[in-house]
């Protein structure tokens, strides 16, 4: 008889799926009459007699079923569903309820308990449970189908919360915002970002040597480098020399992304070797580049004439980095926060952005940015035309020179265990 019932069934949802619905009904019935407390025949006769618009017998059924089935969250949601169409909206509650008890990341559930807080003027506690429901669901791409359209909505929502908590939350701190000095805005904007939803918090995350207890600040005054005028006075000696090598040397200029076969390449794929974001070594992972230094004497000069970085086969690296049109560096990290990247922008389009954590800023030729690069950062060229930037690294400002001593010997340390 099991065989007998298995056939019926994967005949019944056939039958479902193809919209024969009273060929299914029919098949269930008869699994019914061969099993009377199937769990499945009882939630899918249920089913149809809800959408023939007998809740009476759809709630005698779905009740059979949950007996048949007590661990079934579907069930009980199904049964609050019933007790929606017949208006009892406490009994509609305790299903739901009932359901998220038995698995309370049931993301069906999840959104019906939403959707009950929102069709009875409970707005923002239907937000926070719309917002439940998106951190369960997964992400957006693979969304289920069937509740594809929910989660739509539920996204929705919760971005018109956000919107509301952040003109709100702008509001009521209006006044002590106002009496905030300018360097320490952007540490409080983040952090209504962050209050409201609209962000995460950003952290260093070092690809090889993390510093404990360094703040992780995206973005550095430049007023805090003693070196940053004499190497912006120099900006159209450094642009003349990169346009000839650029305009000389096109094949210098080479993918700055280089993985092997048989590497994981992750967000990389569509930059590995790929010239569409490549670069003109000067500096390459602490070693000098001489036949690119001796074509480009003024800028070897300004960069000789700024403290950069000296790591063990790290630092300094220091080039001219060419972003072609309509090109995105996605999300990533760098080696360590014990050192800080340094961005002269020498052709910059309109249409270029840069994201260090939370910050985004634009660059602007002759004038610097300096990051902390082990801060989740990345970058676009949205415009038709490239964009070059000159890149170097300096130290983390924040290290006593006993320190940049310790960097130096932890990461020569690191390459001799690695070498046998």
């Amino acid at each position: 008889m099991s065989q007998q019932i298995d056939q019926l069934v994967q005949a019944a949802g056939l039958a479902s799926r193809a919209g024969r619905w009273q060929e299914a009904e029919r098949l269930w019935q008869q699994i019914r009459a061969l099993a009377p407390q199937h769990p499945q025949a009882l939630y899918s006769l249920g089913i149809h007699a809800l959408q023939r618009g007998d809740a009476g017998a759809a709630v005698e059924l779905l009740q059979a079923a949950h007996r048949a089935a007590p661990n079934d969250p579907m069930i009980l949601l199904s049964l609050g569903m019933v007790q929606r169409e017949r208006g009892d909206a406490q009994a509609e509650w305790e299903a739901i309820g009932a359901a998220l008890t038995l698995d309370p990341y049931f993301l069906a559930g999840l959104l019906a308990k939403a959707a009950y807080l929102e069709r009875h003027g409970r707005a923002r506690e239907a937000a926070q449970a719309y917002k439940n429901a998106l951190t369960v669901a997964p992400p957006e791409p693979h969304w289920p189908d069937m509740l594809r359209q929910q989660l739509s909505h539920a996204k929705a929502r919760v971005g018109q919360f956000q919107d509301e908590f952040a003109e709100f939350l702008a509001h009521r701190v209006g006044g002590p915002r106002a009496a905030l000095e300018a360097g320490a805005l952007g540490r409080w904007d983040e952090a209504a970002s962050i209050m409201v939803g609209r962000s995460k918090p950003y952290h260093s995350d070092s690809n090889q040597l993390y510093v404990p207890r360094l703040p992780a600040i995206p973005f550095y005054d430049r007023a805090r480098f003693p070196w940053v005028p004499e190497l912006e006075a120099r900006t159209y000696d450094i642009v003349r020399e990169m346009r000839e090598v650029l305009r000389n040397e096109q094949a210098e200029f080479t993918p700055y992304i280089e993985y092997q076969p048989g590497d994981p390449v992750n967000q990389w794929r569509e930059l590995n070797h790929s010239r569409r974001w490549s670069t003109y070594k000067l500096w390459s992972y602490a070693q000098p580049v001489h036949e690119h230094l001796q074509r480009c004497p003024q800028t070897r000069a300004a960069l000789e004439a700024v403290e950069m970085a000296q790591i063990a086969d790290v630092c300094p690296n220091a080039m001219f980095s060419a972003l072609a049109p309509h090109t995105h560096i996605p999300p990533h990290h760098g080696e360590t926060n014990a050192r800080l990247v340094v961005h002269l922008p020498l052709i910059v389009p309109e249409g270029c952005s840069y994201r260090v954590g939370y910050e985004r800023r634009q660059w602007t030729v002759g004038e610097t940015l300096i990051f902390d690069d082990s801060i989740e950062h990345e970058a676009r060229n949205d415009s038709d035309e490239l964009r070059v930037v000159l890149i170097f690294d300096v130290w983390n400002p924040l290290l006593s020179l006993a320190e940049r001593d310790m960097v130096d010997a932890m990461m020569r340390a690191h390459r001799e265990f690695l070498t046998g």
